[in-house]
């Protein structure tokens, strides 16, 4: 039976290649120039953290992180913004999360998703990831563009199709 999975990963060597590239356009804006700018990834807990001089170059460095990571190819939803930046000195700092695999609650909205449908196919939810499997590859097709076409807040990958 054909089969693939839905999960929400973010590849850890291109997010890296996205912080690089975000530092590498910050040490050369004029704007920031003589100013605290620190942009580093923790690669354990996907965590990107940020350190800079004010509000306003928070926001501008928040803008070049989203723009660059597009260009890399990872969706901007995968970035947690929520978390207000907080003052520390004469910096302030920002931790953002990345995030990496679907938690429970998402992989229940998409499985609700999928059997609301009406589709002919089945959805089960194994760890990280939801497994969706089918009679005929155009009815998981149709998953696929279902769950494209849902505003989901969350970035999703169709992996392992199998038929």
């Amino acid at each position: 039976m054909p089969s693939f999975d839905i999960s929400s990963k973010v590849d850890l060597q291109t997010l890296d290649n996205a912080i690089n590239t975000v530092k590498k356009e910050i040490s050369g804006r004029f704007d920031f120039r003589d100013s605290h700018v620190v942009v580093e990834l923790n690669k354990k807990d996907y965590i990107v953290n940020l350190e800079v001089d004010s509000d306003m170059k928070m926001k501008q460095l928040i803008d070049v992180l989203i723009s660059r990571s597009m260009k890399q190819g990872i969706d901007a939803n995968a970035f947690n913004f929520e978390k207000d930046a907080y003052p520390s000195g004469k910096v302030v700092k920002k931790e953002v999360p990345v995030t990496n695999g679907l938690k429970q609650d998402d992989a229940k909205k998409i499985v609700k998703l999928i059997k609301d449908s009406g589709l002919k196919v089945q959805a089960q939810i194994m760890d990280e990831i939801v497994r969706v499997t089918g009679k005929k590859i155009d009815d998981l097709q149709e998953v696929i563009a279902l769950c494209k076409g849902a505003n989901l807040n969350f970035p999703l990958q169709f992996v392992n199709m199998k038929s």
